[in-house]
């Protein structure tokens, strides 16, 4: 074909034309304008409400929006344990031991350097916890922890105020000790008055039972303040003996409970809790050989020891005045003895005499080689003390004891006194 022949075209009108190429337009757009168009409207929407959400409504709007998490306790003991944390710590404190020390210091003397005292400084030496058990400031804590009666102390709240603490009484049975600490006041409209410190809850420890779930609460290390731990009580009516802070102390204590929860150093003299929330027991001591034994004193010796301070300004005991050997099935074999329990009034190892000269037992009547076996009715037992007994009583409470001289029972009359330091 030469350049001149080009190829011929029908004749169409513009009509024609028109609805021609309105077909090839939908056919090739309909569908994909549509697509677009849903595509985008969609993207609006979107974009609209993602605006209105967080820019176009007002700024307290918008921050109701946002939702804090907050833990939800998975157990009902959990549950408790959290919740008794929260209401006990503001009354869990911290004691501080501070006392003047020596400052040791050098010197140089020809080619020798000598060590010397270059006067004292106050410093922090020891520390403990204890807990609040009145609005007007009481603090319970032991008596380990307040031993060095030269020393001064501080009891510290879990906020970090700082309180000057006076002790009151130091137990001398029991590893306790009561301290007293002055409220702040506060203006109000009727003039000055004290702001009231947060307290514990005392339970009642007569009735605790092994297995039974328990929360202490203290200053461990004396650095970790209102540390927690759980566990339970291992066992009950424990006999230990317990040193005290660098040998300064040893002593016997009977009928403490026995955990499991963690006793770090530091933790004496805080709280052992039942999931009630209620004070079961004193955090005293811990094996330091073992893992996860340590011991309370029960808390119904303390609620004693608060009221005998707040009536008489000091703890007191009554004393009977003997020295005695417990009958046990072994005693009774060896010692030849009819019975197989009461108490063998003797000095033993110890050396002195039986009945102490002078004493309510010397006066009711009694002797060594005597053997009590009852006292006001109350059978006395390797479980049950005569020490654990005579303590039930205050001094000038009369007792009539029962015992056992020559093969036949009498009955003695003795006046309780109070014990001697």
């Amino acid at each position: 074909m030469s350049l001149y022949e080009l190829p011929k075209f029908e004749y169409h009108s513009p009509k024609l034309l028109f609805r021609t190429w309105g077909i090839y337009v939908r056919r090739l757009l309909l569908g994909p304008v549509f697509v677009a168009l849903l595509a985008g409207g969609a993207a609006g929407v979107g974009a609209s409400w993602y605006y209105l959400s967080f820019y176009a409504l007002e700024p307290g709007i918008r921050e109701t929006k946002v939702i804090e998490n907050t833990y939800t306790p998975q157990t009902t003991e959990e549950e408790k344990i959290i919740g008794l944390v929260e209401r006990v710590s503001p009354s869990v404190v911290s004691i501080v031991e501070t006392k003047e020390v020596p400052v040791i210091g050098q010197r140089v003397v020809g080619p020798f350097i000598i060590s010397e005292q270059q006067g004292t400084e106050k410093r922090e030496v020891a520390s403990g916890s204890g807990f609040l058990v009145s609005e007007d400031g009481f603090v319970v804590t032991n008596r380990h922890v307040v031993l060095d009666e030269k020393a001064e102390y501080a009891v510290f709240t879990n906020t970090g105020k700082r309180f000057q603490a006076t002790v009151l009484a130091r137990d001398l049975i029991q590893d306790l000790a009561i301290l007293k600490i002055e409220p702040e006041q506060r203006l109000s409209d009727s003039g000055s008055e004290a702001v009231p410190f947060p307290t514990v809850q005392l339970g009642n420890s007569d009735h605790l039972r092994a297995g039974q779930r328990v929360v202490a609460i203290g200053n461990a290390l004396g650095e970790f303040r209102n540390t927690v731990s759980s566990g339970v009580i291992s066992g009950l009516g424990r006999t230990i003996t317990a040193s005290g802070p660098g040998g300064g102390f040893v002593e016997t204590i009977e009928d403490v409970i026995q955990t499991d929860a963690a006793i770090n150093k530091g933790n004496s003299g805080g709280p052992l809790l039942n999931l009630a929330g209620e004070v079961i027991g004193v955090n005293t001591a811990t094996v330091l050989d073992a893992q996860s034994i340590g011991f309370s004193i029960p808390v119904n010796r303390v609620k004693r020891d608060i009221e005998q301070v707040r009536s008489t300004g000091e703890i007191s005991y009554a004393f009977l005045g003997v020295r005695y050997t417990t009958i046990t099935e072994a005693v009774k074999r060896d010692r030849n003895l009819s019975v197989d329990y009461g108490v063998l009034l003797d000095a033993g190892s110890a050396g002195g005499n039986a009945v102490v000269p002078g004493s309510p037992a010397e006066k009711a009547g009694l002797k060594s080689g005597d053997i009590i076996l009852e006292v006001n009715s109350e059978r006395v037992t390797k479980g049950n003390s005569l020490s654990s007994v005579i303590q039930k009583y205050e001094p000038g409470d009369s007792v009539v004891l029962k015992a056992l001289r020559d093969g036949s029972e009498r009955l003695f009359t003795a006046i309780l006194e109070k014990r001697p330091e």
